[in-house]
């Protein structure tokens, strides 16, 4: 714990997580939040009063200030490459929302600028550190369940169609992408702590439902040199439970945040369906940032997982503008 608070900005509240990381901020004993920057100012205004802070709509002069030690970054992805630099360049030390950024190229440019400052960063990935998690790694270790064959994660909400997601997430030149983008980097970097970081096979489908410019929905297949398959589902058009389902050739495990139960079976347990021990969560990113700070310290973890993240995503990304080719392809032949 710093003997002093660490003293925070948010830099944008383009983010629906904007508002959780600043009262993170508030709520940590070892942080203290002192103002806001938004390009938007209707938006950076409304913020600041929210939480009782200054607005301010000069960046540089709020990198300047002798006041602000640290950054929350919560900006709309395009700008992340440019913003956190320039925090980093000014000695500021960051904790920012998913994507670290848009393409591997520009997350080395941020995590170079930051070594080069000192400065720590890490990035929200925050069901790396939840009880359940930690639970299926432990299966996982052990070599319970055999060859790992099979992983699926499934993470959706109906933040299009309730609709409460703000219009700003589905343009694609700011978003950089939809639902996978945005919320399925959950269960990408998930299959990756499961599967492996590195697949050989990236196939996507995304559709959208709602008719905006970027995808509502969206299922992601990695294939490994193991032979295993990873999926991947994302959605903004239905609220479903948040499931993880892992399989070997000695048993499955399963998790459901509807029950928050994690079961296993298979010749491993017995042939029989048990319930495993959930541990608590381990302390959140915002917590490691601010820990990685007071000790002078790098989140080397953090960050390799946060530049796999982002090339899985840049890779679906790319799988899914060649299914697009493809289904136009199909829908232009003779019948």
């Amino acid at each position: 714990m710093p003997s002093t608070p660490l003293r925070v900005a948010v830099l944008g509240f383009w983010h629906v997580h904007a508002g959780d990381y600043a009262q993170q901020t508030l709520d940590h004993p070892g942080t203290e939040l002192v103002a806001v920057w938004d390009d938007d100012a209707e938006r950076g205004r409304a913020g600041a009063e929210r939480f009782g802070v200054e607005y301010t709509d000069d960046l540089d002069a709020l990198l300047a200030r002798d006041d602000v030690d640290a950054v929350t970054v919560t900006t709309s992805t395009d700008v992340h490459r440019d913003v956190i630099v320039r925090a980093a360049t000014a000695g500021k030390h960051v904790f920012t929302e998913k994507l670290l950024a848009p393409t591997v190229e520009e997350c080395d440019e941020v995590i170079a600028a930051c070594d080069t400052a000192g400065v720590a960063l890490v990035v929200s990935l925050p069901r790396l550190y939840h009880g359940y998690t930690a639970a299926i790694r432990r299966e996982l270790d052990t070599g319970r369940l055999g060859d790992v064959t099979y992983s699926r994660v499934r993470l959706s909400h109906d933040g299009a169609v309730a609709p409460w997601l703000p219009e700003r997430f589905f343009d694609p030149a700011t978003a950089i992408g939809g639902a996978l983008t945005d919320l399925g980097c959950h269960p990408v970097y998930l299959t990756q702590l499961f599967l492996g970081s590195h697949p050989d096979t990236v196939e996507a489908v995304y559709r959208s439902f709602t008719g905006r410019p970027v995808e509502d929905h969206a299922v992601v297949t990695v294939g490994y040199a193991s032979q295993a398959i990873g999926v991947i589902e994302a959605g903004f058009v239905a609220g479903t439970p948040f499931t993880i389902d892992v399989a070997g050739t000695r048993g499955w495990l399963a998790y459901s945040d509807r029950e928050a139960r994690l079961t296993a079976g298979g010749p491993a347990y017995g042939d029989e369906t048990v319930t495993l021990d959930v541990p608590a969560d381990t302390q959140d990113a915002f917590g490691q940032w601010v820990d990685h700070v007071t000790a002078g310290t790098r989140a080397d973890d953090n960050l390799a997982r946060a530049v796999d993240l982002t090339r899985l995503v840049v890779a679906a990304n790319d799988a899914a503008s060649r299914d697009v080719v493809g289904r136009d392809a199909l829908v232009g032949a003779p019948a």
